[in-house]
């Protein structure tokens, strides 16, 4: 089974990808945050005029942006609930580095105050919330520990340092640590004293030309002044942000390493770059994670049939609990009852030991004791069976039934009850310890199959492709707006309100654009980016339905609208008289070219290929891509009930694929293709 070298960030990588965040991420605002396993946090980031970004936190091993989409759970669970009550809308002030230590401080700013989120990378990691004078409000983990306390209320602290802050250390400093080391190998003390990581380490010594196990009192002055002179070079690296991000494979492609600039240490393996240390931390760890389920594929199966063969055995081993532990209480209890009843126990064995005394026939002093039984006797009422053979009288009394043996006395059948549960109490406690190490195995094993299904975030097959398909694509300029493709491939813009049908008119409409309106206020400017081709009659009629279907006319629910079109120069930001034009409106010169008369509808599919997403637009738009759709008119159903109803329709329509469709068939997915969130579903 192949092994991945790097397993968390090292203060290096921390250092490196830090810096880069802080340009990235600084005075974004965070949209929302989601939980994805125990320690993976997304924090959901927009800054102006820029995509959306992913910032991944991962407790304990990385932080880095994700251009991967991650399935989101359900329902948030009460920790990313607190940090989305406190950081949902805040401002992204300031990313830094603590020290040159494996934790990172995000500082936040909202209407209600400032706000600290610390992220520790070292060991099992934690995360933190802390108001602006550093008091814990909220942790991932609350724990007492020898040198510190992670507590609600109480003021965050700072770990002991794993090592000195290499920036602050002078070559006499460090050459005074290497001649307090003696006899220890260079490599292992570089590690300890400065704390940057095994790999960085090796690299400083690599560089420098210094063996790694190199003895510490072997090191002359000019070897340490070489060592420091080659750890400046790469801290020089580090601060100066000139580097090369790559993700480093050995011979067999298997992934190795993600370092933010190239290492001696890994000459002559196979290399590829990225633009930026956050997409190779990001490349590595996801390519990591998906490789790891191919590995483990195997494994998964024979822990799910040790974990199916140890809830077998469980379930036998509580059985067994059960079965002592109740024979301990049953026999304890016999032993109370007969020290309890003493004198009618001895009269009722008396009869028999007389009888057996005399030589009279036992069987004779059994019938005699049922008829005194019948007629009500006190004594006889506790006889319950005679077993000659063995001279055991069976009893039963207090819900009990228990045998007395007729060659012992009474303190002695007491006695071995109370042995018989002492040791029925030893099988118990042996049982519950075999118990207790079968529960302890399977949660072990549970806690392994968590970790690969977590890990398994790609089908076990074509890795690449699975990830591919995963990673989020970038927007198209035209995913601002509302737009379709009409049936005969024209691209149709419009605008979502005042602002987007400014932006849609001046910066991306061409002169040999054509402009819709319709006629009607309140209504958006639909461009049919004509990209030099005549436009067909086709596409016309399409754009024009697009137009009207998203003008007033719908929340007013008529049943057609007068739909005209111009060239871009025919709309000017000012009329001839000087007068107010509102922003998002033009004023139209000109001739007008009409449609009368065009139909209020407007179509709603699902295409459904390897995932399924919706579609809008005219009818015959949507039909040229897709057979799984409904027609909607103007009508007064509305919000979620005409969602429900759309959704219920699709999934009706799309037979087989219904599972699929559900999945997508969330109300924000559809509201944002219904104009004014009402209409009606066409002959419905």
């Amino acid at each position: 089974m192949r092994v991945l070298k790097k397993k968390e960030l090292t203060s290096v990588d921390v250092a490196v990808v830090v810096c880069e965040l802080r340009d990235r991420v600084s005075e974004s605002r965070v949209t929302n945050i989601y939980q994805t396993s125990p320690g993976t946090f997304i924090f959901k980031l927009h800054k102006a005029n820029e995509p959306s970004m992913q910032l991944l936190m991962e407790t304990g091993r990385r932080l880095h942006l994700t251009s991967y989409a991650v399935e989101k759970p359900r329902s948030p669970p009460a920790f990313c609930m607190a940090l989305r009550k406190y950081l949902r809308n805040a401002k992204l002030v300031n990313v830094a580095q603590q020290e040159f230590e494996r934790i990172v401080l995000f500082r936040f700013s909202t209407g209600a105050g400032q706000f600290k989120l610390i992220l520790e990378l070292f060991g099992e990691g934690n995360i933190l919330l802390t108001d602006e004078g550093d008091r814990i409000l909220q942790a991932l983990v609350f724990k007492r520990m020898r040198d510190r306390n992670i507590l609600r209320g109480e003021r965050y602290r700072f770990p002991p340092t794993a090592g000195k802050n290499p920036f602050n250390v002078g070559l006499e400093e460090l050459e005074e640590a290497f001649k307090a080391a003696g006899a220890a190998d260079v490599v292992r003390t570089l590690v300890r004293f400065i704390a940057i990581g095994g790999v960085y380490a090796e690299e400083v010594l690599l560089r420098a030309g210094i063996p790694k196990t190199t003895q510490c009192s072997d090191l002359s002055h000019d070897k340490v002044t070489l060592l420091f002179s080659s750890l400046q070079n790469l801290l020089l690296q580090v601060s100066s942000g000139k580097t090369r991000p790559c993700v480093v494979y050995d011979e067999n492609n298997d992934l190795v390493d993600a370092v933010p600039f190239e290492l001696e240490l890994y000459r002559g393996y196979k290399t590829q770059e990225y633009a930026s240390f956050n997409e190779a931390l990001d490349e590595f760890f996801t390519r990591a994670s998906a490789s790891a389920s191919v590995l483990k594929t195997e494994q998964r199966e024979a822990l799910m049939h040790e974990a199916e063969r140890l809830k077998r055995v469980i379930n036998e081993q509580e059985k067994a609990v059960r079965e002592a532990e109740s024979a301990a209480e049953t026999d304890k209890r016999v032993g109370d009852y007969i020290y309890a009843n003493l004198n009618l126990l001895q009269t009722l064995l008396d009869r028999f030991n007389k009888a057996k005394a005399e030589g009279k026939n036992l069987q004779t002093v059994v019938s005699e004791i049922l008829s005194a039984k019948n007629a009500g006797g006190a004594v006889e009422s506790l006889f319950e069976f005679f077993d000659p053979r063995n001279l055991l009288v069976t009893v039963s009394a207090d819900n009990l039934r228990f045998s007395l043996n007729l060659r012992r006395t009474l303190f002695e059948n007491a006695a071995e009850f109370y042995e018989r549960s002492k040791k029925a109490r030893q099988k118990a406690a042996g049982a519950k310890a075999a118990l207790d190490d079968s529960t302890g195995k399977l949660r072990e094993i549970e806690q392994q199959l968590a970790e690969i299904d977590a890990a398994t975030a790609v089908e076990s097959a074509g890795v690449s492709e699975k990830l591919e398909k995963r990673r989020i694509k970038p927007k198209q300029w035209c995913e601002k707006f509302r737009w379709f493709q009409t049936s005969d491939g024209f691209l149709v813009v419009a605008g979502k309100d005042a602002v987007t049908n400014e932006v849609l008119i001046k910066k991306y409409t061409d002169p040999s654009d054509v402009v819709f309106h319709a006629d009607i206020q309140g209504a958006p400017f639909v461009v049919v980016k004509a990209t030099g081709k005549t436009l067909t009659e086709q596409a016309t009629r399409e754009a024009a339905e697009f137009a009207a279907a998203f003008s007033r006319a719908w929340r007013e629910s008529l049943g057609s609208v007068d739909v005209y079109w111009v060239k871009p120069d025919q709309l000017r930001k000012g009329g001839s008289s000087g007068e107010y034009v509102p922003h998002g409106a033009f004023v139209v010169t000109g001739k007008r070219n009409w449609l009368r008369n065009v139909p209020l509808k407007l179509a709603i599919g699902v295409i459904v290929n390897d995932e399924a997403s919706f579609v809008s637009g005219p009818e015959e738009s949507v039909k040229a891509k897709t057979n799984c759709y409904v027609l909607l008119v103007p009508g007064d159903v509305a919000g979620k009930t005409l969602f429900k109803q759309i959704a219920h329709a699709l999934a009706q329509k799309a037979g087989k694929l219904r599972k699929q469709i559900t999945a997508v068939t969330a109300v924000e997915n559809i509201r944002e293709h219904v104009p004014y969130a009402k209409g009606r579903i066409a002959n419905a």
